[in-house]
């Protein structure tokens, strides 16, 4: 049996968030799921060793980098889709458009959320309701990303990754202004968190201009010695160093999310993201800016992230 599963919301956190709602039709018909995504999902950097996973196909482009654009690109993944002939066909929106790619792809059985219905879809609530009504079957999982021990391993000697130490994740970028917490905020942690134990941190950010203020602004500090910087690293080579981690502590971020799948306790620091982004791991332990009682957009709280909350959350969660 060969299944396909259709998740074209933005970025990577969307995607993780729905794992485990494609590891359950994994489970139930014991067989990996191949994946249709968005290029930006970089889902082929993060689920490549996850073993209920199988193809990633991408929305926009074809296995020879071609973009999918108009009639002829549809024209082109129904083709592709059809090669892999698959039985069944998950689709985790309400869009007519992948409902005609699926028939037209002769995919016999087509699960889909109901068509025209886009309106404020909750990102769990709906996903949960879809696979209990298709499948009766009830999740409740945190997402789940596998990655090889031997992975692991090389970036422990290569980093000399001590287990006396501990070893943190800072995730300092973000994909908007918002929710970029000061380098300030990150800094007080850093000195307080050395006073009470050697440590590491492993910076983790992306390219952008306002991104590398944040990260020149502590690498530039008197901690430089005990940082070190990925951003030069792809999300692949990336994934075992976070895997070597104690602890994270991401802004709202890619990296929250998929150090929270990886299994490390994630501090997400919640400045002007709807909370749900922000605790719907069991991994993750959100902190929201002084003086609201949640976090959504527009809350612009980006300078009042405690980080003397942040501190005793460390302490809360290493003890």
């Amino acid at each position: 049996m060969k299944i396909l599963a259709i998740q074209n919301r933005m970025g990577i956190g969307d995607t993780v968030i729905f794992l485990p709602f494609i590891k359950a039709i994994y489970k139930k018909f014991n067989t990996p799921v191949s994946l249709l995504v968005r290029e930006n999902s970089k889902a082929d950097q993060y689920l490549y060793q996850t073993n209920y996973i199988d193809k990633i196909i991408l929305l926009e482009k074809d296995n020879n980098n071609n973009r999918r654009v108009g009639i002829t690109g549809i024209l082109n993944l129904i083709n592709e889709i059809k090669k892999y002939n698959f039985d069944k066909i998950f689709i985790f929106n309400s869009s007519l458009r992948f409902n005609l790619i699926a028939r037209l792809s002769k995919i016999s059985e087509i699960y889909q959320y109901p068509l025209f219905s886009k309106t404020n879809q909750h990102i769990i609530n709906v996903p949960k309701k879809f696979v209990k009504e298709k499948l009766n079957l009830e999740v409740d999982e945190d997402p789940n990303i596998q990655i090889d021990n031997s992975l692991i391993l090389n970036s422990i000697n290569k980093f000399g990754i001590d287990k006396n130490e501990l070893n943190i994740l800072l995730g300092i970028g973000g994909s908007g202004p918002t929710k970029r917490i000061p380098a300030k905020t990150f800094l007080y942690v850093i000195n307080k968190m050395l006073k009470m134990k050697k440590c590491k941190f492993f910076l983790a950010t992306g390219k952008n201009s306002e991104e590398q203020l944040i990260l020149n602004e502590i690498l530039n500090s008197k901690f430089k010695n005990f940082c070190h910087r990925l951003d030069n690293f792809t999300i692949k080579e990336t994934l075992p160093i976070i895997k070597c981690c104690d602890l994270s502590i991401c802004n709202d971020t890619a990296f929250s999310h998929l150090s929270a799948a990886l299994d490390i306790k994630t501090i997400t620091l919640m400045a002007d993201t709807p909370l749900i982004y922000g605790n719907y791991n069991s991994k993750m332990f959100p902190i929201i800016p002084d003086g609201e009682n949640t976090v959504g957009h527009n809350t612009l709280g980006k300078d009042k992230i405690n980080p003397e909350k942040i501190f005793n959350k460390i302490i809360e969660l290493v003890n």
